[in-house]
C-alpha cells in the first residue's frame, strides 16, 4: 500500500472504527482500517455488552444491525440491592418503552468486520499504525508496518483515531494541544467473566459497604461481574474462592438468586478514571470513542458513546469529501463534549450512588446512598431523571 492515498485512514477496528468505516464505505467514500492485532483477537475481545436504543437506531439506519436484531435480547428493567432487600426498576415504564439490546461487543465487531468486507471494505489486520504527520498541512501521512514487517504509508485527507487513548493518533498530537479534563476515583473494578448462567434476568447493582458489585448481562452462559475493590489490588490477590465468596456476600438478599460458583475465564482490573479531551480535533484528525475520552464502566455507556461520535463523525467527512461543506467538521468537537459530558455526568451519579465512599463520613454517606434507593423503591416515579439517562 505504499504510496496509495484514499481520503480516510481509520485507526483501528473496534466498534466506533468499524461503524465509521462502514458508513463512508455505503456512502461510496474510501476509506483503509489498519488495525494493529489479528482478525482473531479483534472478533474475540470482550469488551462491553449493552447497546441503548439510540444506538441501535444508528446501527439499523446504515443496514448494521441484522445480527444484533436476530440475537439480542432486549431489556427494560434493572435490580437494586441494598440492605439486605432487593427492588426492580422498570425504566422502560417512563422511556416510551425504549429499552436496552444485550449483544456482546465482539459479536457486534464480528458482524461489521463481516458486513465490510464482504462488500469490499479495506481492513488491515496486524498492521499497527506507527506514526502520524502533516496533521496541519494539506494531506496528512500515515504510516505503519505491515504483517510481514515491511513498512509503508498512505496519504489521506482525513484521519479517524479509533485507536485509543494509548493509540499512535494521540501521540501524534503535541500534549498543549490536547487539553483534557480527568478525575481519578482512587478505586477499582474487579472485571469477571465467568462460564455461569447470569444471576438474573435483569442487570443488577448491589451497595455495599464493603463496596458495589454488579452483574452485567452478556450471554445465556456467560456472566460478566464487576467488585469495587482497593487501590492497590491486583488481580492475583483474589482467588476463584475469594471472589464467589465476596460476591455472594455483597449481592445477599433474603430472598433473590444468588451467584452460581462456576469457572472464571477471565479477570482484570479496571482503574476507576475518567478523562475528557476538550478538543478532539487536531487538524486533518479526529479523535473517536477512547481516544477522545475514557468512562467507567457504570451505566454501560462507553460503547455507545464511541459509536456516536463515529456515526457523527461520518456523516461530517461524507459532506466535507462530496460537497467541500466543512460545517460538521467544524462542529464535531461541540458535539462530542456536549454528548461526554452529558455522559459522564450520569456515569458520575451512578458511582456516587453506588460505591463505597472514603473518608471520615463514610458511615453517614453510605446512609444517604441507602436512603436515595429507599426512595427510589418506595416511589418509582422520583428515579425517572435516572431511568431517561440510563436507556440513553
Amino acid at each position: 500500500m505504499a504510496g496509495v492515498e484514499v481520503p480516510v485512514v481509520v485507526a483501528g477496528a473496534g466498534p466506533s472504527g468499524l461503524v465509521l468505516a462502514s458508513i463512508l464505505h455505503e456512502a461510496g467514500i474510501p476509506v483503509v482500517v489498519l488495525e494493529r492485532a489479528s482478525r482473531e483477537h479483534v472478533e474475540q475481545r470482550a469488551r462491553a455488552g449493552l447497546v441503548e436504543y439510540r444506538t441501535v437506531c444508528t446501527l439499523r439506519e446504515h443496514g448494521l444491525a441484522d445480527g444484533l436484531l436476530r440475537s439480542a435480547t432486549t431489556h427494560r428493567r434493572c435490580e437494586f440491592r441494598y440492605a439486605g432487600e432487593r427492588f426492580t426498576l422498570d425504566y422502560g415504564r417512563f422511556t416510551g418503552e425504549r429499552m436496552h439490546y444485550v449483544y456482546p461487543q465482539q459479536l457486534l465487531v464480528r458482524d461489521l468486520l463481516t458486513g465490510l468486507l464482504d462488500r469490499g471494505g479495506d481492513v488491515r489486520f496486524e498492521t499497527p499504525v506507527t506514526e502520524v504527520t502533516g496533521l496541519t498541512g494539506d494531506h496528512a501521512m500515515v504510516r505503519f508496518v505491515d504483517r510481514d514487517g515491511t513498512a509503508g504509508s498512505v496519504r489521506t485527507s482525513f484521519v479517524a483515531g479509533c485507536d485509543g487513548d494509548l493509540g499512535a493518533c494521540r501521540k501524534a498530537v503535541p500534549a498543549e494541544k490536547l487539553p483534557m479534563v480527568t478525575k481519578d476515583y482512587r478505586t477499582n473494578l474487579l472485571a469477571v467473566l465467568s462460564a455461569t448462567r447470569p444471576l438474573d434476568r435483569d442487570m443488577v447493582y448491589a451497595l455495599h459497604p464493603d463496596g458495589c458489585a454488579i452483574h452485567a448481562l452478556r450471554t445465556s452462559e456467560t456472566s460478566r461481574y464487576y467488585l469495587q475493590v482497593d487501590r492497590a489490588d491486583r488481580p492475583a490477590d483474589w482467588s476463584e474462592q475469594r471472589i464467589w465468596a465476596e460476591l455472594g456476600g455483597r449481592f445477599a438478599v433474603a430472598d433473590g438468586p444468588m451467584p452460581r460458583p462456576g469457572p472464571i475465564l477471565e479477570t482484570g482490573l479496571l482503574a476507576m478514571r475518567t478523562a475528557v479531551t476538550e478538543h478532539p480535533r487536531y487538524g486533518r484528525l479526529f479523535l473517536v470513542g477512547d481516544a477522545a475520552h475514557i468512562i467507567t464502566p457504570f451505566g454501560g455507556k462507553g460503547m455507545n458513546l464511541a459509536i456516536a461520535d463515529a456515526a457523527d463523525l461520518a456523516a461530517a467527512l461524507v459532506a466535507a469529501i462530496r460537497s467541500g461543506d466543512e460545517t460538521g467538521l467544524a462542529e464535531y468537537p461541540a458535539g462530542v463534549r456536549r454528548r461526554t459530558w452529558a455522559t459522564q455526568e450520569f456515569s458520575h451519579g451512578m458511582i456516587d450512588l453506588l460505591c463505597r465512599p472514603d473518608g471520615q463520613d463514610r458511615e453517614f454517606r453510605h446512609r444517604v446512598q441507602c436512603a436515595r434507593l429507599a426512595k427510589w423503591q418506595q416511589s418509582p416515579a422520583d428515579a425517572a431523571g435516572f431511568a431517561r439517562d440510563y436507556v440513553g
